[in-house]
């Protein structure tokens, strides 16, 4: 590639080149700008970060009465059952403290080097993991790994949409974020392939190895390099991303993220639940697998196809649209199901197929919400300010069972939280940078 080319390539991620110098951009080699080149390599980054998060995401759950049987010993249900529960809240806490922290780190150390630090946090702490001898050394390590994961989804993020043109983003954006479902799938086959719970952690070497690998061929974003507002300004990252002319994004941004993350974690939490308190066969534990797989597998599907449905038609009308399937499918899957049949399992794959498509639009929409500058930092604060509540939506449709008359009652109840990320993008409007 030419000095000249490269320079138009630079200018090209930008948003900077010139008309003049467009007549010159049919000249760079597209194998080698975006698949070979700076992109591709960022992209390939980004989705084996994200894949290896999803694995260290589902690992312990695969493993957890393994794991606390035998840190634990010879105790009480009630006490197993309690050290179990902890282990899972405090990956979740990390996960979003993570998550707003490494967004805001990465606002002002790039991209790349963000990326890195996740990926290695995340990788070390699940080694580490492996070799614990006490339940609460456990659990450190997995807050510390969902602190890791959690930076890893906005950083990723961020990196990809500044690295890739506007016409391809979309697309991009919905492969990388179909990783993690798959890294679900992987940590099912870790199982398995061995009974050992500290064995299995030894994966976390392989985003160790990648973190490595990262630190000597991982671009840095040229729009955050050129971005010299924020490294001028004298205020710092935190007081201006709750600046007034931000709020209003973040308010539609947190919203309409959380909306989707507590609709999708009630249904995907109690899903399995709902399935063996309905189904009249036998095998009832394999009915539950299979719910499993097709929640999983419906969302690879729809974060896979979910860029070129956005090119199609456009983010607002594909989050509507999506909001708008999750709410009715939700209402067939859990009001007009009273047994369960190869039907239930169609509609539930074709309500998680809008979950994955709203997983890849999202990716997008809501860093198109800010400008360079702090659109790290509010891309975490929107996509873990909902996690405060996904716990107690969770917990509150265990307690509601009862009153409301079944686990499908209760789910769908919550999935009037659907309506509300309807409303709300469709009053957002168009979806602009708050400059």
């Amino acid at each position: 590639m030419t000095i000249l080319n490269k320079q138009l390539h630079i200018k090209m991620e930008t948003g900077t080149v010139s008309p003049n110098e467009k007549i010159n951009i049919t000249t760079l080699p597209v194998s080698e700008s975006y698949i070979t080149g700076r992109p591709g390599i960022a992209f390939i980054i980004c989705f084996l970060s994200t894949f290896f998060s999803g694995i260290i995401s589902m690992l312990m759950s695969v493993y957890l009465p393994i794991v606390v049987k035998d840190l634990l010993g010879n105790v009480s249900e009630e006490k197993l059952n309690d050290v179990s529960a902890w282990i899972n809240c405090v990956f979740i806490f990390g996960w979003m403290f993570g998550g707003i922290a490494l967004g805001i780190i990465c606002d002002k150390i790039g991209r790349s080097k963000s990326v890195i630090l996740s990926t290695a946090t995340f990788g070390f702490f699940a080694l580490v993991t492996g070799i614990s001898s006490s339940w609460l050394l456990v659990s450190i390590c997995r807050f510390l790994s969902g602190f890791g994961i959690g930076g890893v989804l906005v950083t990723t993020t961020i990196l990809v949409g500044e690295l890739w043109p506007e016409k391809k983003k979309a697309v991009i954006q919905g492969i990388v974020s179909l990783a993690m479902p798959v890294g679900f799938f992987a940590a099912g086959a870790i199982n398995n392939f061995t009974e050992d719970w500290r064995t299995a952690f030894w994966i976390g070497l392989a985003p160790v190895a990648l973190a490595l690998f990262a630190y000597f061929t991982l671009p840095e974003s040229e729009k955050w390099k050129t971005d010299k507002q924020a490294v001028q300004k004298k205020e710092s990252i935190n007081k201006q991303l709750f600046a007034p002319v931000y709020r209003k994004n973040l308010l539609i941004g947190s919203v309409v993220f959380g909306a989707m993350l507590i609709g999708l974690w009630a249904i995907f939490s109690w899903a399995p639940t709902w399935v063996q308190s309905i189904s009249t066969s036998y095998d009832v534990q394999q009915q539950r697998g299979m719910t499993m797989m097709i929640l999983a597998g419906g969302g690879i599907i729809g974060s896979f196809f979910s860029g070129w449905i956005v090119n199609a038609i456009g983010l607002r009308k594909t989050m509507m649209m999506c909001f708008a399937a999750c709410f009715i499918m939700a209402f067939v899957v859990f009001k007009l199901n009273t047994t369960v049949t190869v039907a239930t399992f169609a509609e539930m794959a074709l309500l998680v197929f809008f979950f994955g498509i709203s997983q890849g639009a999202l990716a997008v929409y809501i860093p198109a919400l800010f400008p360079v500058s702090i659109c790290a930092s509010a891309t975490g604060f929107c996509f873990n300010v909902g996690r405060l509540f996904t716990g107690t939506v969770v917990f509150f449709i265990g307690a509601l069972v009862t009153l409301l008359g079944g686990y499908g009652n209760a789910v769908f109840t919550f999935s009037f939280i659907f309506v509300i990320g309807f409303i709300v993008t469709w009053l957002a409007k168009e979806n602009r940078k708050a400059e």
